[in-house]
């Protein structure tokens, strides 16, 4: 019974399968990307990923593992030579699957395989993004950053022009004029009526 076996047969026993799958493991290492079936690339991931993931570490034991997978001497020179100087930074995920259709006769989903670190088209494009968004400003709620310094020069702009404009500024408070007072012989003279309810009565 095969309970709890996932993996894909592709109509093929054990020897045919395993050795179709060395051969496209093969393929891919050496021209970095493959056209086939999506059943297929699918299967091919998850062969070629852990060989993958032991060509970054260069010791005998992940030599021997590797060699015994692939079972070619000149995809072994590329894997650990090339594809794992280009992969060392990478944690995981060394192959993309891009569709491209069904194909003419059986109907089949094709698609393309390749290694993620040797599309140099993609990867100038998520770099030229990655720069994009890092020169972008990001706005916040409060008034720091670029915006407060920016708000900044003005004040110390009209700062200084009004440190300019204080000596002027002290020599009109000197020439305002003082509160105007009414000479003694300009007041008006009290009508009758007000001397008699100033007058002393006795």
């Amino acid at each position: 019974m095969r309970h709890g076996k996932k993996n894909n047969h592709l109509s093929r026993t054990h020897s045919h399968r395993e050795a179709m799958l060395q051969n496209m493991a093969s393929s891919l290492i050496l021209h970095k990307r493959i056209e086939t079936t999506l059943a297929k690339a699918k299967e091919l991931r998850k062969f070629v990923e852990p060989i993958l993931t032991r060509a970054k570490e260069d010791t005998f034991l992940n030599r021997r593992e590797a060699f015994r997978a692939l079972n070619d001497k000149d995809t072994m020179k590329e894997l650990f030579g090339t594809v794992a100087d280009k992969i060392a930074s990478r944690p995981g995920g060394y192959t993309r699957i891009i569709k491209l259709g069904n194909r003419l006769g059986d109907n089949a989903e094709t698609c393309l395989i390749e290694l993620v670190d040797f599309n140099e088209l993609l990867l100038a494009a998520a770099s030229e993004k990655a720069a994009a968004t890092t020169t972008k400003t990001r706005r916040s709620r409060r008034g720091t950053g670029a915006r407060s310094t920016a708000e900044d020069a003005p004040v110390a702009e009209t700062a200084a022009v009004v440190t300019a404009e204080e000596p002027s500024a002290e020599v009109v408070e000197d020439e305002a004029p003082v509160a105007e007072t009414t000479p003694a012989d300009e007041t008006p003279a009290a009508s009758p009526a007000e001397e008699d309810s100033t007058e002393p009565k006795a």
